[in-house]
């Protein structure tokens, strides 16, 4: 969800339940365009993380401190000298703008109580943190804007502050049903941009949310709304606005799989198919959601080398293979030039020379066919030129055999470790990778590295709803791991079937397959699904066995096994119930 101002109005509420009359106890300034406010109060010690980063403006409380520059900011300096240990005595927004207003109550030099403020502005590009005066002139700001840079409003020392309206938007806070049809009648927008064109405070996906909700057409023109209509989308728009007024807020983050994918400040209705976590505090949704978002990209970047060098020797064994299998098939004619053979040896020696075809009655299909001859040598030449097709087609079938099974084993390796990229949480596990290919000869080994030393992370650790241990390979070194040195011989093995995917390891105990509570099996079958190319779908079938049935062939690849014997079961890929431990 986009830092809009519905989102800045529960953070707003956040700061005004635990912050207010909380002193500033120390003052410091990360980044260029950051500020870390230390605030005491009746809470003990908090922080106020404020960010005015043009690609992601932040505001929210954490226990987390932030290394500072050995020497501190001119702007930091200033905020220092006239705010340590003032009182926050007011926090406040006008309307619904990405605007935070902090005034704070200090004593000056001479002793004297005085009245500053903290703006901070959090839209995009044009983020900015501004400190004033009781009389709004603004005495400093972490960005200074020039006339040269706008034309609208100069934010610099001794400007007089005030709040740009350059969009036209209305205030929603206080619009009554005749205000909101009338704005709606004169727009020609599709109602997926209607709000957030028309009034402040509205981004893309909550104007998306609340046509969710309504259940029209998004791209149905706004002027196009029935009355009824517009009476249906006023009252949900009403309710909004009076749940912002009261403070009705319901912060959570949606999650696909474990990506975070968007966060409400409200309870949406758009995302019912995923996975919705709520959290008691807005503070900590943006902590969490922005936290495992960049670990998210940051890994996705990291891999980004690893996934073109495995999508592109996939490509290559995908084109091979289906070559291979177009050579096997035009083998199968050499079962008819053997038969051509032994019928021109049959019935050939009556034949004069120089004869063109031979029709004779194929012993195998009863049926009169007609085989053609070469006249330029004698008859029964052709037999021995039909076995030697035969004979050439036999020895080149022999060997696609062994060159598609081979091609078949290198492309399930390919996707098992194209699976296991998706499904690396630390760098860790994308360096095992990295060695795997390297070993396996798809990255060049460079001389410097030949001697470096393997890295072991762990794999997953799950506890299941009857306490039992479940451990999930990351990688097919895992993968090898888990199966032939950490399992005992009576703990069950779990695989999907059809995909690639991990080995899921579940100590049982000692106990035996008919002595386990059948949520075990469910539970390990859907830690099979959801880590493996099939998560995204609704049920998926899984393999599983006591691990001593479980074979690993003399020179396979990492994470290849074989089993003779096992059971299935059908499993949803959704483990939101489950326990993942340290």
């Amino acid at each position: 969800m986009a830092f809009d101002g519905i989102t800045v109005s529960c953070i707003v509420k956040e700061l005004n339940d635990r912050l207010l009359s909380a002193r500033i106890y120390k003052i410091s300034q990360p980044e260029p365009d950051e500020l870390l406010l230390t605030l005491k109060g009746s809470f003990g010690q908090l922080r106020l993380l404020i960010s005015a980063n043009p690609s992601l403006p932040l505001v929210y409380l954490t226990e987390e401190n932030k290394p500072s520059p050995m020497t501190a900011p001119g702007f930091c300096m200033l905020l220092r000298k006239h705010l340590s240990n003032g009182r926050i005595v007011s926090i406040s927004q006008p309307s619904l703008e990405r605007i935070i207003r902090l005034d704070i109550e200090h004593l000056d030099e001479m002793g004297d109580l005085k009245r500053k403020s903290l703006i901070i502005e959090l839209m995009g590009k044009h983020s900015n943190i501004i400190f004033t005066d009781e009389n709004d002139m603004i005495i400093d700001a972490v960005k200074h804007v020039s006339s040269l840079v706008s034309s609208v409003r100069e934010v610099l020392p001794a400007r007089d502050y005030f709040i740009v309206n350059t969009m036209d938007k209305s205030d929603p806070l206080s619009l009554s049903f005749q205000d909101f049809k009338s704005a709606l009648e004169k727009r020609s927008e599709p109602l997926s941009k209607v709000l957030y064109l028309t009034f402040t405070g509205f981004s893309p996906l909550m104007n998306e949310e609340l046509v969710f909700r309504l259940g029209l057409d998004p791209l149905l023109p706004a002027k196009e709304l029935s009355k009824s209509q517009i009476k249906k989308f006023y009252e949900l728009f009403n309710e909004l606005m009076e749940n912002i007024k009261k403070g009705s807020y319901r912060p959570c983050i949606v999650y696909k799989g474990k990506d975070p994918v968007e966060y409400f400040v409200l309870e949406p209705s758009m995302y019912s198919e995923l996975n919705v976590v709520y959290y008691p505090s807005v503070s900590e949704v943006l902590y969490r959601y922005y936290k495992e978002k960049a670990l998210h990209t940051r890994m996705r970047q990291k891999s980004a080398d690893l996934r073109r060098i495995v999508s592109l020797h996939i490509e290559r064994s995908s084109k091979k293979l289906d070559l291979q299998k177009k050579q096997l098939k035009d083998t199968g004619k050499m079962d008819k030039y053997k038969i051509w053979g032994e019928l021109i040896n049959t019935y050939g020696y009556s034949l004069p020379e120089g004869s063109k075809e031979l029709s004779a009655i194929d012993y195998h299909t009863n049926e009169n066919i007609l085989i053609p001859l070469d006249a330029t040598i004698p008859v029964l030449e052709n037999a021995k030129k039909y076995f030697s097709r035969y004979n050439k087609l036999k020895r080149t079938k022999e060997a696609l055999l062994v060159q598609v099974k081979e091609t078949e084993d290198e492309l399930k390796h390919l996707q098992s470790v194209s699976a296991n990229i998706d499904m690396a949480v630390l760098e860790e596990d994308l360096s095992e990778i990295k060695d795997e290919m390297t070993e396996a000869g798809y990255i060049k080994k460079h001389s410097f590295n030949k001697k470096k030393k393997k890295v072991t992370s762990k794999p997953l650790h799950y506890l299941s709803s009857d306490n039992y241990h479940m451990y999930v390979g990351k990688n097919n070194y895992q993968n090898d791991e888990l199966t032939f040195n950490f399992a005992s011989g009576n703990d069950l093995w779990f695989h999907s079937k059809k995909f690639p995917g991990s080995h899921v390891i579940v100590k049982t105990e000692g106990k035996t397959i008919d002595q386990l509570p059948d949520r075990l099996f469910e539970e390990a079958g859907s830690l099979a699904a959801y880590y493996s190319k099939a998560r995204e779908q609704s049920k998926v079938e899984i393999d599983y066995v006591e691990k001593k049935q479980v074979k690993k062939p003399a020179g396979a690849k990492p994470g290849f096994v074989v089993y003779y014997t096992n059971y299935s079961l059908s499993a949803d890929p959704d483990i939101s119930q489950l326990t993942l431990l340290d």
